[in-house]
């Protein structure tokens, strides 16, 4: 058993595509079984059923095409079904080679569903298997719920995989079908499968009903299975099948006395590709493919990975194509600052350093989203705002847009310990803040305001929506121009912030 090879079978594009609200097109079954043979190098694709509709059959010929012109005909298979013959008709249109003949696993479905003996199923499935050697297609048989078989009706299981036996198939696959195995069970099941047939190839389909899919797929491959079926970022029904990128990283580090063929680092731009085709989004936390997984939030992480990674594990980004990132929040220290510091290229001193870290708590109180590409709109902020002294402080405003009337402002000003307000409405809300403050100024001020020349708002290169976003504008006063920069995850409260900086240096 040292040493042994395990199959990965993909099954995305058939059982992956049985969750809810998914499904993939031609051209986007045809990417994808591409990249899951020739980058991500599964073993073997399922990658649909048969007499589903035309376009499953356009899709599946498109696939078969391509794998007969590049030597991976053999390593497609289709879900069939014993129906006299009409899924083998199917095939052979399709152009696929194997079936994975769907069949009964437990007496409760014989009976119930089929109404038939198990000597009856039994003769149906042998002359579906005879029809497919004949016509050349590889035989693999499904025990549709095997595990309720096995708890339930054990001695019909043994049976009917005694018929097997002495059957031309290729591979016994046993599906959890309803997700329902705990850990124990999964290693008792497929060990007296393995002990009672030590020659059939043994494939286990596990399902995450009860979120056990990683490890009862584990404890089947300890059992002695020979093949798992798994698909990216767990899809399928339910709760979903055993995810590809879990299960990859627990056997190369836990089980290690098997070898697979899977490539670890083809692992996050499959996972992408999927979700984006499939509109079925990847949880942020979900191990080794989540967007969060391998971003270290709290600033004593940070700390720690600077003396002697503290806090890594086995599970490197670098593994999975990926790279580790700190997060800039409340909870973040100047570790985690510095090490996206390091990562841009800026170096701080100590004074600096604590100012941004201020400022970037206060954001995170705000529940606002820093990225790595905010920093330096921040340090720029922080740093501008320390030269300047603050006389005068926008001590509140209220913006007012309603439908039909016009934005307003009411607007607080302190003005070297005094107070004053305003009221004025304008073409925009920024345009009415303006109004407000001009009236105070009239009123309360022998100074003549800036006239505003040009007013530009930029975001970092690829932040969100939710970035935060500066704005610069240029005043103009006595022939002279200078610009002010404000920054907030609002526009208009970013802009309120450069004038006040202009109210200042005036």
């Amino acid at each position: 058993m040292a040493n042994r090879k395990i199959e990965i079978m993909d099954t995305t594009l058939r059982d992956g595509e049985q969750t809810s609200g998914v499904s993939f097109s031609v051209s986007e079954k045809l990417t994808i079984a591409k990249l899951l043979l020739e980058e991500l190098k599964v073993d073997r694709l399922e990658i649909a059923s048969a007499r589903v509709s035309e376009g499953e059959l356009e899709a599946v010929q498109k696939i078969t095409s391509w794998a007969s012109q590049n030597n991976q005909i053999q390593n497609i298979e289709v879900l069939t079904f014993v129906d006299d013959g009409k899924s083998i008709e199917w095939m052979l249109e399709s152009g696929a080679k194997v079936q994975n003949l769907l069949t009964k696993g437990s007496l409760n479905h014989l009976t119930h569903q089929l109404k038939k003996t198990p000597k009856e199923h039994f003769s149906d499935i042998k002359s579906t298997i005879d029809l497919a050697a004949k016509n050349n297609i590889k035989t693999n048989v499904y025990l549709e719920d095997w595990s309720n078989g096995m708890r339930n009706s054990k001695d019909y299981v043994f049976e009917y995989l005694d018929f097997l036996s002495t059957q031309k198939i290729e591979r016994i696959l046993l599906p959890d079908t309803l997700g329902i195995l705990t850990p124990e069970e999964t290693f008792i099941f497929i060990h007296e499968v393995r002990k009672k047939y030590p020659n059939s190839h043994i494939d286990f389909h596990g399902h995450n009903d009860y979120d056990l899919g990683v490890a009862n797929v584990m404890q089947a491959v300890k059992a002695g299975a020979n093949g798992l079926h798994l698909t990216i970022n767990g899809m399928g029904e339910r709760a979903g099948n055993a995810p590809m990128a879990s299960v990859i990283a627990v056997i190369n580090d836990f089980l290690t006395d098997v070898k697979i063929t899977a490539n670890e680092k083809a692992l996050h731009k499959v996972s992408k590709l999927v979700e984006t085709f499939s509109g079925f989004r990847i949880p942020v936390n979900k191990p080794v493919v989540g967007a969060n997984v391998f971003t270290q939030t709290a600033g004593i992480h940070a700390d720690g990975d600077n003396k002697n990674n503290l806090y890594f594990n086995d599970l490197m980004p670098e593994r999975f194509g990926r790279k580790r990132k700190y997060a800039l929040g409340k909870t973040s220290g100047k570790a985690n600052i510095q090490k996206n510091l390091q990562d841009l290229g800026i170096s701080l001193n100590d004074e600096e350093l604590k100012k941004v870290t201020q400022r970037i708590i206060e954001l995170g109180d705000k529940k606002e989203v820093v990225s790595q590409e905010d920093l330096p709109y921040i340090i720029s902020d922080v740093l501008d705002s320390d030269t300047i002294e603050k006389r005068i402080v926008v001590e509140n405003y209220v913006l007012g847009h309603a439908r039909g009337l016009k934005p307003s402002t009411t607007l607080q000003l302190r003005v070297e310990g005094v107070l004053y307000e305003a009221h004025a409405q304008g073409d925009g809300q920024f345009d009415a803040f303006m109004n407000a403050l001009k009236k105070l100024y009239k009123t309360h001020s022998k100074k003549e305001l800036p006239k505003l020349i040009d007013y530009a708002v930029r975001i970092p290169p690829g932040s969100n929506s939710d970035a935060l976003c500066e704005t610069i504008i240029t005043w103009k006063q006595d022939k002279k121009e200078f610009i002010t920069h404000g920054l907030d995850s609002d526009q208009t409260v970013s802009a309120i912030k450069a004038t006040e900086k202009m109210l200042n240096i005036i």
